[in-house]
């Protein structure tokens, strides 16, 4: 085996880059190791073109490993990975997301790279799988403008010193969790997960990334430069002069007026494009028939299209930075108009939210179930962890006005809803406060820019609607970028053409006291910090703006949950009472749910008991249980029933538990002798009793004389008459 390593420090745990011959098959490959965890990166590229697409063909799978745990996985059925787990798509994207912008666009050979977790311990492998693929792609002989580096910063506590490259428990309980990806002092991808954290501190967080981003980079640098590959040949093809001569007398007037037509949307572009199609089409056939020319003949549809998409970004850029102008006509800080509805859609939904932001309409309807509702995680990073905060995302083809297959969740679809969800994570109120279990689903009915975002505004206001107490509402917006000859233009609410064609897409959302969620997606090589640090303030001032219209419809959460959502009642036993509350076999908790008609009863580890039900059932189960763990004392008054008579007295019963029972000896009948106690008692006889005492092995002795004294009158009871013997029978020991 062959292998040259590599060495540096990352937030003092070394990260150590292992270039072998194990998969030498792949045009680059790395095994990177920082502290204990491990990854494999491997990239490569097909040699046969695509020509039948329009699109540069990349792909990134992020496989993890149960092994890399140190577990087996999967059900009792199938002891192997299935398919990729949320965690697992999410990791992917990220390592797309920071990658992709660096290729050039042109390519049509199709490039793969996998990312395989080897070995994971407490360090995260998402920075570790970015770091890796670029040394993969950057040592390799694919075309790629990187090298890229990735570093989290983290902040445990508010206003605390910056951690790097934290471990999942210091993130678990942080207030910032940032995630970082840049190259030359720029920034390329983002996720931040925090806690309502201002944006000066968010701002800092960036800039001590890129510190961390330098370092990185000048080693890889040098690995590259030691043992990089020569780089295939990149080179743009040069377009036919009259495909050029075409867009210049035909077309070159038209692209402003398309793209400023004053109205949201990409439709004047789009029959813009139509037109560039068909007189592409008709000057390929003019110039073919009867002619020798074969300039247009391999033409294909992929590359007049990339063209012609070209000249609208360097059109709407242009624009913006020297006509000072946006597609719709708004200011560069002006939000299209708002919508917000809380509920209304019917009574049998939990609570339900409606946002418009310009053309982007979401609707989100909430659900609340019981802790048994909760999600199980089982992946190679968390194993049956109880998720009890979720959020899902639909994005169905109507929405952007086309048709499609629906159903089934994409990779797209599963990164909006969890970015949403992050968003509102900060507020959801604990189980102590909220014992339920939330679920959301985000449905997006229109798209014009960013539905993730207004999956937020919708889903605070299906919060509130519903009577979640969240601790402040969320609001979400999408800044942008225009650059041009080295001149830039930072820009709120980005829509149609502005989403596609602009230089970035930086998702900000937060409460008015802070930011709990960021994502940054970009098709530059990187954004400055400076850019950044403007595009932080403007979505502060845009939040505020669409807090205003959402608590102007609902300005805190209604008071009471829905009647149709389940009552959750809380209760706490000792934790050597969960046995006698389960009961062998589970049938003590199971004849509660029977008799009472409850959903659930779950008792967690320290006692803590949550039941859920509807119509008053909770409560009964509760007293059920209550009655089942009760600890007794002396003096306190029951009515019991008479389970067993004996000749020294009657073993009374109290309550449910296999403890509650107690003898009422025969003195404790009545003040006076009597002979028999079948002469007071019978079986199935409700009897009012005093605890009389309860001795050192925790046996109850009852009396009914001192909890009722006229239940001998009402039995009609005399005194006996026997002039012999004792009184009364000796109490014999109670086995």
């Amino acid at each position: 085996m062959q292998s040259k390593t590599f060495e540096t420090t990352v937030g003092g745990k070394k990260l150590i880059a292992e270039f072998t011959d194990l998969a030498e098959q792949a045009n680059g490959s790395v095994i990177l190791r920082y502290g204990n965890t491990a990854v494999l990166a491997t990239a490569v590229i097909s040699a046969k073109t695509r020509d039948d697409i329009d699109y540069f063909p990349l792909t990134v799978d992020y496989e993890e490993r149960f092994y890399a745990a140190g577990t087996i996985g999967g059900s009792r059925f199938m002891r192997r990975e299935g398919r990729p787990s949320d965690a697992a798509i999410l990791s992917g994207r990220i390592v797309d997301r920071t990658i992709r912008p660096l290729f050039p666009q042109h390519i049509r050979n199709e490039v793969q790279v996998v990312i395989t977790v080897l070995a994971l311990d407490e360090e995260d492998p998402d920075q570790v799988a970015v770091n890796a693929a670029s040394l993969a792609l950057a040592t390799s002989d694919i075309p790629w403008g990187g090298p890229v580096a990735a570093v989290r910063i983290g902040q445990v506590e508010a206003g605390g010193a910056f951690v790097i490259n934290p471990t999942y428990i210091q993130r678990e309980s942080g207030a910032l969790d940032i995630l970082a990806c840049g190259k030359d002092g720029t920034i390329n991808m983002i996720e931040v997960g925090a806690q309502e954290a201002g944006e000066e501190t968010v701002a800092k967080g960036f800039a001590q990334a890129v510190e961390e981003h330098n370092k990185i980079l000048a080693w890889q640098k040098q690995i590259i430069k030691e043992i990089g590959k020569i780089k295939r040949d990149s080179a743009k093809p040069e377009l036919p002069a009259a495909l050029v001569a075409l867009y210049d007398t035909e077309f070159a007037n038209k692209i402003n007026s398309a793209v400023f037509c004053g109205v949201a949307g990409k439709d004047a572009i789009h029959a813009l494009q139509d037109a560039w199609k068909a007189a592409v089409e008709s000057l390929r056939s003019d110039l073919n028939s009867g002619s020798s020319r074969s300039d247009l003949k391999d033409l294909n549809h992929g590359i007049a299209k990339r063209f012609f998409e070209d000249k609208v970004d360097e059109e709407i850029h242009r624009g913006a930075i020297e006509d000072n102008k946006r597609a719709d006509n708004r200011g560069f800080e002006e939000l299209r108009p708002l919508f917000a509805k809380a509920g209304g859609v019917s009574p049998i939904l939990h609570g339900s939210g409606i946002f418009y932001r310009g053309g982007t309409h979401v609707f989100t309807a909430l659900t609340l179930g019981g802790p048994g509702d909760s999600q199980i995680v089982d992946t190679m990073e968390e194993h049956d962890v109880k998720k009890r905060f979720m959020h899902h995302y639909n994005f169905p083809p109507y929405s952007a006005g086309e048709t499609g297959r629906m159903g089934g969740i994409n990779r797209r679809a599963t990164g909006h809803g969890a970015l949403a969800e992050k968003a509102l994570q900060a507020v959801i109120p604990s189980a102590e406060v909220f014992p339920y279990t939330i679920r959301l689903v985000s449905e997006c009915f229109a798209s014009n820019g960013s539905t993730s975002m207004g999956s937020a505004c919708a889903s605070t206001l299906a919060l509130m609607d519903g009577g979640v107490p969240i601790k402040a509402p969320v609001a979400g917006i999408a800044m942008g970028v225009m650059t041009h000859n080295g001149v830039h233009k930072v820009i709120t609410d980005i829509q149609g053409p502005e989403d596609e064609y602009g230089g970035m897409d930086f998702k900000v959302a937060g409460t008015k006291n802070g930011v709990t969620a960021i994502q940054l997606d970009i098709k530059l090589d990187g954004i400055p910090l400076d850019v950044l640090t403007e595009a932080l303030a403007g979505a502060k001032v845009a939040r505020e703006q669409i807090l205003g219209v959402i608590e102007k419809e609902i300005a805190k959460p209604r008071a009471h949950i829905s009647p149709r959502a389940p009552e959750i009642l809380t209760m706490r036993v000792k934790p050597d009472q969960i046995g006698l509350v389960i009961g062998g076999g589970g049938k003590t908790i199971n004849g509660i749910r029977d008799i009472t008609g409850v959903t659930d009863i779950t008792i967690e580890d320290d006692g803590s008991v949550f039941i859920t039900g509807k119509g008053g059932s909770a409560s009964k189960a509760k007293e059920m249980i209550e009655a089942l763990v009760k600890e007794y004392k002396p003096g306190e008054i029951y009515e019991g029933e008479v389970t067993r008579l004996m000749d020294f007295g009657a073993f009374v019963r109290i309550g449910p538990g296999k403890d509650a029972e107690g003898l009422v000896h025969v003195s404790e009948v009545a003040p006076f002798r009597i002979d028999k106690i079948s002469a007071a008692l019978g079986v199935g006889d409700k009897v009012r009793v005093m605890i009389k005492e309860i001795d050192e092995k925790g046996r109850i002795n009852l009396s009914i004389k001192a909890a009722d004294p006229e239940f001998a009158a009402r039995k009609g009871l005399t005194p006996s008459t026997n002039p012999n013997g004792p009184s009364h029978s000796p109490r014999p020991p109670r086995q």
